[in-house]
């Protein structure tokens, strides 16, 4: 009986939040347990706020869904959750989303606080807006680095911001372009927003986000900040798994019908190696 409510939460896509360790990771302070455990009740916080969006965004577009093909299968949708206690459910994780910012620091607190009501204005209506949507979604993920940074005590580096914008972009664009692919003349009817969206559009859009990603990331890792940071020099030689991960998420998108969800695509084995490779070869030279 519970597993439908736990299909409602998407617990899955709860990896996004790693978003929020990054400052840990690149600031050096996996050796702090304070910052540590601020981190990881930031990720359990902003886990409970996606959780409540998710929950909402159902409850709304609930006869929606149930015109389309995967969609339909969603808890709210195929009626295994009836609507209220669903409600209930989603108001208390965004509840318990914002009491645990407010035990980490104010600063998060505004930080949720912030996230969630961007995400009810995307529900409300800014979803509809062609870029804006993909750009809210993008903030999000911006308001995820800076929990894990600003709202734990952490300084963030800019070169970082800017890289998490790129490629968060990179992903919402490459979002709306498989659905485009999987929906086709159908798209308009489950998402209205997919109207005002093209493929050379979409294409052109990932590609600038693509580029923008890797000038970014490969800036990040030669400025002369990030070099006194660290003490090392040698983080432009992980610049090259970014690069090939940017390249086989391209393949994935235009030639396997991929790209609709990130947290699907990381299985990917090649993405899997290279991200694994990526954060192993980061790990070495920060220690």
């Amino acid at each position: 009986m519970l597993r439908p409510y736990l299909q409602l939460l998407r617990p899955q896509q709860w990896v996004k939040n790693g978003f929020v360790l990054v400052g840990v990771l690149f600031s050096h302070s996996w050796g702090q347990p304070e910052l540590v455990t601020a981190a990881l009740l930031a990720f359990a916080a902003f886990s409970l706020a996606a959780s409540s969006i998710y929950v909402g965004n159902d409850y709304m577009d609930r006869e929606q869904d149930r015109l389309h093909p995967r969609k339909c299968r969603r808890p709210l949708a195929a009626g295994t959750v009836r609507p209220a206690p669903a409600l209930v459910l989603g108001l208390g994780c965004a509840a318990g989303a914002l009491a645990l910012g407010a035990w980490v620091s104010p600063a998060l607190l505004l930080i949720i606080a912030v996230y969630l009501a961007l995400n009810l204005g995307y529900s409300l209506g800014w979803k509809h807006i062609p870029v804006l949507d993909v750009s809210i979604i993008a903030a999000g993920f911006m308001l995820r680095i800076l929990a894990g940074t600003k709202g734990i005590g952490i300084v963030p580096s800019y070169w970082l911001l800017l890289c998490g914008l790129m490629v968060t972009l990179f992903l919402g664009f490459a979002k709306r372009r498989a659905e485009l692919n999987t929906l086709d003349e159908d798209a308009g009817s489950h998402r209205k927003v997919l109207t005002d969206y093209d493929t050379v559009l979409l294409d052109q859009l990932i590609s600038i986000c693509a580029a923008a990603t890797i000038v970014s990331y490969s800036l990040y890792t030669v400025s002369a900040e990030t070099v006194a940071l660290h003490g090392t020099r040698y983080l432009v030689y992980t610049v090259p798994f970014v690069v090939y991960g940017i390249f086989r998420y391209l393949f994935l998108l235009h030639r396997r019908g991929g790209g609709g969800d990130p947290t699907t695509e990381i299985l990917d084995s090649h993405l899997l190696v290279t991200a694994g490779l990526w954060l192993g070869a980061v790990l070495w030279l920060l220690s």
